[in-house]
Order: structure tokens, then sequence, then C-alpha cells
């Protein structure tokens, strides 16, 4: 099982911001579950943030006023009827801390306030920053438009707090019979692949800065240009070192082998393997032997764990695994020999 100290160190890779000084004491405190974990990090960040002031935008408000103000609404005015009363229907943007962003703040602070997991001093420390936040109102958790967040210069320092509020949302929320939320134990695996993700993209950028460390777009190889109905290949990470290349999927799976029950036999998950093995050929279409391919699976309670190394037709495919729930140190080991594969 994953160390929560781990998840930690994953999200501060995944989110540079949570390396800065204001997070620093958390390092050194002890987190019996992920939800209590979540509720520290946003204590500071949430204390820190309102020290510096909440993110203050023009809102649109839309009320039925005596007085004119901004624009008029006449179709919901004649809707309404409100001419009879001598009154219109006016649209106008008001300066206001009543934004989505602190409007998703709010609501996770409440979700955790409400969770039995969270320490007792967390969740006072949690309704003490609930009061700065009066003036914003409430969303349904479920029903979150994500998509129209947009960060700026002015709002940059919400980025970690936001991706926070979407792991516990999206990872940890669920709703009972009756309609009412609940929290899950852990973080679900789609949640979890997406941090896993993120980490190891991040621990290579920030431990390995002589690397050139994204994702990136493979092209595809094709003899005469032909490319309708091809998918988009994307890996998840390629790590560059001068002329050595290494394509990274990651994989967050509850499961890392699969059983032939026919066969009586256990292999690496065929569609995984295609998968590396096609990105690293089209990367490699002048067959230098450059390129490589890793599949890093994040270890699960399997007896059987893969660690291999292939070669196949000049590039090495290798299959390894992470193992999240050892010590910080080991894990480090673990990614330091995937980076030695390209080391010159």
């Amino acid at each position: 099982m994953i160390r929560m100290k781990n998840v930690y160190y994953m999200l501060a890779y995944a989110y540079q911001t949570l390396n800065e000084e204001g997070f620093s004491s958390i390092k050194s405190e002890d987190f019996e579950n992920v939800h209590d974990l979540m509720a520290a990090i946003l204590i500071r960040g949430v204390s820190n943030q309102i020290k510096r002031g909440l993110h203050r935008d023009f809102v649109r408000q839309t009320e039925i006023l005596g007085n004119l103000r901004g624009k008029i609404d006449i179709t919901n005015s004649i809707k309404h009827q409100t001419m009879l009363q001598r009154r219109m229907v006016c649209q106008y943007d008001l300066f206001s801390e009543n934004t989505l962003l602190n409007q998703i703040l709010k609501t996770t602070l409440h979700l955790l306030i409400r969770c039995g997991d969270v320490k007792t001093e967390n969740r006072k420390a949690l309704r003490k920053l609930l009061l700065f936040f009066e003036n914003v109102s409430m969303l349904d958790a479920f029903h979150i438009n994500w998509s129209a967040l947009n960060y700026h210069r002015n709002n940059s320092a919400y980025k970690l707090l936001i991706n926070i509020c979407w792991l516990v949302i999206k990872g940890l929320l669920m709703t009972t019979e009756n309609g009412e939320y609940k929290m899950a134990k852990y973080l679900d695996d789609q949640q979890m692949h997406r941090l896993y993700e993120k980490f190891v993209l991040g621990y290579f950028k920030r431990e390995y800065p002589h690397y050139s460390a994204r994702a990136a777009y493979i092209d595809w190889n094709v003899d005469d240009g032909m490319l309708d109905f091809l998918p988009v290949m994307k890996s998840d990470i390629m790590l560059t070192n001068g002329s050595k290349i290494l394509i990274i999927d990651t994989k967050y799976y509850g499961q890392t082998m699969q059983r032939n029950t026919r066969y009586d036999s256990t292999t690496i998950i065929s569609g995984n393997l295609y998968q590396i093995f096609t990105y690293v050929k089209n990367k490699d279409f002048l067959g230098s032997g450059n390129v490589s391919g890793v599949l890093l699976y994040a270890k699960t309670d399997e007896d059987i764990t893969p660690d291999n190394d292939y070669l196949m037709g000049g590039n090495q495919i290798s299959v390894k695994t992470l193992d999240l729930g050892a010590e910080w140190t080991e894990i480090k080991t673990q990614l330091e020999g995937v980076a030695a594969m390209i080391a010159i």
C-alpha cells in the first residue's frame, strides 16, 4: 500500500508550488490517511492566500432593480412583467471575491470538515478559514464547471489549491443511496494514475535538469504519407539526453500482469507492451537504436511484478515496477535507475 508521506512527495513533484516555504512543515508530519494530508495542504495554502488576499474578479450579476444599472435584460423583463412594478431586470458586473476559484475552495473546505478521517485540530483550522469565505457561494461538488477555470498572472497561486480540490472531489467524493456525500478511503485509480504520471514527469524535470523531460507527440513513420484515421501518439514522458531518447509510459493499475487461464500462464499486459513498442519504433524511424522505452508500473499487491529488459529489433524495451509503498529514498533509487538507461 502506498505511504501517505509518499503521496505528499508525489504531489510536491507534480505541483512544484508545494516546495515553497509555506508548506515545508508538512514534510515532518505523519498522516494516517489521504484526507488529512489534503486538509493539511489546503490549510497552509489557503492561509497563505488569505494573507495575500482572496482573488477578486468581475462577476456578472442579474437583478430586478428600480434604479437602472448596467445592461437591461429586455427579454426577462417582459417575461417577468417587471415593468408593471416600474422595475427592470438588469445585468451588471460586480468586482467580487465570489469567483469560481473561491467557490471551489469553499466547497472543498466544507467537504473536508464533514470528513471524520480529518483530525479534529485540522477540522477546527478549516472552520476558521471558512470565516474568510462568508461572501462566497457554495457549489454542488458534482456539477462544477472545471473547464471554465482560467489561470493568469493574478490568480496563478490558486493552481495548486485547485488541483488539490480536484483530487478531493474527483478522487474521493462519492454519493450514498439517499444522495448525501461521503468520502472514499483512497483516491480512485483514475486520479492516482493522473497524479502518478505528473509526479514522474515532475521528478525528472527537477532532478535531471540536464535532460529534456516533457510529454511529446510521436509521428507515425508511414511510407506513403497516408495518415487518415491513425490515432494520435502522445507519450506520457519523453526523456532526451544528447542523442539518446527514453519514452516512458506510466501505468497505475490494479494489475500489472494478465492471466491466461487456458494456457495457465502469466504475461505482461499485451496492449501496454504493443503500445510502448509502437512508440519506440516510430520514434526511431532511422533504426539508430538510440531510442528506448519503458513501461513504468506502480507496484500492486500481485505476487509477480515485472522487472524485465528486452532487446527488440535493436531497441531496448523495459518493463519496470515502482514501489510506492517503499521508503522515499528507495523510490528515488528506482527512478535514478530509469534515468540511467540513457546516461552518457
